[in-house]
């Protein structure tokens, strides 16, 4: 794992990964960044679990750093968190330390995928989630206070829930709901793109292209780095209008002739 340093003689868990046969013997490789070592500490420290009662569903991993699993209860009598946390955390806190204290974050499973990725995101509180199957995206909407926690340190927590749920998280906050809710009534203006390039016919020599109308130029103006205007006047060097009453002659010259796009030589 990183940033672990094992003293000499000391005893360290690992999860055998593979047994290889080598032509010196046979050769162990063992692993402690592996997701499945998660599951077999607790089934050390959880009877629970290794009597089959409570089951790990699913895990996701960072080693080093933070671990989400999800447990769910084959017996209605008995919390599959509380089983896996103990009295007082004493079962975690012992799977935690033999992790150099790597955080372990414990949800009930669900079948739900709404439900389970709400509880995947804790501890964050998550007001809805909406599921897209076709995309497998769920998009997940938080209060503005909880956004910064649902998506975690350097996206951690989101990114940890999408590995344990399987789907592709999208976290946006209430404000950011409303305002594509605003932005999809607004019914906006159709256009065409305009290209500068002159394309290139299959023998090599350019062809010609008509140059693009009066209402293309003048936006291209106003797209210009606006120069320096008198303080006094409102106007530029050559005391013409400002932008914002270019803009309005612009617009002014749209609405007359309609919006052309390629036109013939004026």
């Amino acid at each position: 794992m990183p940033f672990e340093r094992p003293e000499a003689n000391a005893r360290l868990k690992a999860y055998i990964v593979e047994v290889r046969k080598t032509a010196k013997g046979p050769q162990i490789v063992v692993s402690r960044t592996h997701p499945g070592l998660i599951k077999r500490l607790f089934e050390l420290e959880v009877p629970e679990i290794a009597d089959g009662v409570v089951e790990i569903r699913a895990c996701a991993r960072e080693p080093g750093h933070r671990t989400k699993i999800a447990v769910w209860s084959n017996d209605s009598n008995v919390d599959p968190v509380g089983a896996c946390v103990g009295a007082r955390g004493a079962r975690v806190r012992m799977v935690v330390n033999e992790l150099r204290g790597e955080k372990i974050d414990i949800v009930p499973f669900s079948e739900d995928p709404a439900d389970f990725v709400m509880k995947g995101l804790s501890p964050a509180k998550v007001k809805e989630v909406l599921i897209d199957e076709e995309t497998g995206t769920a998009t997940v909407g938080v209060p503005d206070y909880q956004l910064s926690l649902a998506i975690g340190k350097e996206g951690q927590n989101a990114r940890l829930a999408a590995r344990m749920t399987g789907w592709r998280v999208d976290i946006k906050s209430e404000t950011q709901v409303a305002q594509e809710a605003a932005y999809a009534d607004v019914e906006w203006a159709e256009g065409e793109w305009i290209s500068t390039t002159r394309p290139v016919s299959r023998s090599g020599s350019q062809l010609r292209v008509a140059r693009p109308c009066r209402l293309v130029n003048g936006l291209r103006r106003l797209l210009r780095p606006a120069r320096k205007r008198n303080r006094r006047t409102g106007t530029g060097h050559e005391g013409g209008p400002s932008g914002r009453c270019r803009l309005g002659v612009v617009w002014s010259q749209a609405q007359v002739c309609g919006v052309p796009c390629l036109g013939a030589d004026q």
